[in-house]
């Protein structure tokens, strides 16, 4: 679909700005034709400015851009959805976002931004990257520091130092992570089949 810039009589859409990772929203923002043809050239989010009554590319003044991810139409085709990583605040405020809130990839986000670095790292191997150096080694490899993580993870569940137990437990899920990648699977798979089950026994 082709955004209609017609249907506003300035010739203007809003456009909302999302965290590619952690899906906040943060900011609110106009394009003209020529704003939206400018952040897809640059890859950096340019809105029309109505007070300045020019193009704007956010963070040209103070370095705080929004890095281009992916551009969204919604079903009117009368407002866009970006999707962008940004460097830096966001709001002239200072805040992570317009609205003040925290811009932080908080549980199954994490998840989902870990696995992106687990994929990168075994794609494009680094050489002093700990996940490139599991990947070459091969999958019993993989699979074997996954089988002692877990013993080790049972060991600390019988003490009572919590720190212990769940830094033993992240380690856990960091390289159970590694071997769904290595198998060709993502997290997603494994929780797409507990809903299975539970779908199964709630029916």
């Amino acid at each position: 679909m082709e955004i209609n810039f017609s249907k506003y009589a300035d010739g203007l859409v809003p456009a909302v700005v999302q965290d590619d990772q952690t899906s906040k929203v943060l900011m609110l923002g106009f394009m003209n034709q020529e704003a939206l043809a400018k952040t897809r050239d640059l890859g950096k989010v340019t809105f029309y400015s109505r007070t300045r009554k020019r193009l704007w590319t956010k963070g040209e003044e103070s370095g705080h851009f929004l890095m281009l991810k992916e551009i969204l139409i919604d079903c009117d085709q009368d407002s866009l959805l970006i999707k962008a990583s940004p460097i830096g605040a966001v709001c002239h405020t200072g805040a992570d976002t317009c609205w003040a809130e925290k811009n932080e990839v908080e549980g199954p986000g994490f998840i989902s931004r870990l696995e992106g670095i687990i994929r990168d790292r075994k794609n494009r191997p680094e050489e002093n990257s700990y996940i490139s150096g599991l990947f070459k080694k091969g999958i019993n490899k993989i699979a074997q520091k996954v089988g002692e993580e877990a013993v080790e993870l049972v060991i600390e569940a019988k003490d009572r130092d919590d720190s212990l137990f769940l830094n033993e437990a992240a380690d856990l899920l960091f390289h159970y992570l590694i071997l769904l990648e290595a198998r060709g699977y993502n997290f997603k798979g494994v929780t797409d089949v507990l809903q299975v089950r539970h779908d199964k026994k709630s029916a």
